[in-house]
Parts: C-alpha cells; structure tokens; sequence
C-alpha cells in the first residue's frame, strides 16, 4: 500500500505546501479554458474566504484531508 502527496507552489502566493491531490482546492489556471487548475493552500483559502461571504459567495471548505497524503487506492490517473 503506497500514499501520495502532492508538493508545490500555492497558485497564489507562490509558497511551496503539500496536500491530495485529489481533495486540494483549485482554481483555473488561466482564462482560455484549457481545464488546467492550480492548488491553493489553506492560508490563502482561509485569507479570500472573507471577501467571498462579503460579495455574496459561499466560502470554500477543503475536502477532508485535503492537505494530507492520500491513499494510493483514492488517485485517479487521466
């Protein structure tokens, strides 16, 4: 039995964190609609959500064990 973990740049701030990757949040990556995403750590999902209840969003909550190794059984491969 094998775990995965994910290791690299939070697309906003740029700090380096680890998470699933199969549960971490993420955005798009750029607006041509290729279906790229980019992970984004929980400092900066806890530091957005505010302006997002503010212009009326609902806020993201992370998947449970989203910054935690993930089971090899969990990972799906495109």
């Amino acid at each position: 039995m094998g775990v995965y973990l994910g290791t690299s740049a939070c697309f906003c701030c740029k700090r380096p964190f680890t998470y699933n990757p199969m549960r971490v949040p993420s955005i798009p990556a750029d607006v041509s609609g290729t279906g790229t995403r980019e992970p984004v750590c929980l400092g900066c999902v806890n530091a957005v959500n505010p302006q997002r209840i503010a212009n009326g969003l609902p806020p993201i909550v992370p998947l449970p064990g989203a910054y935690e190794a993930c089971d090899e059984s969990e990972m799906v491969w495109d």
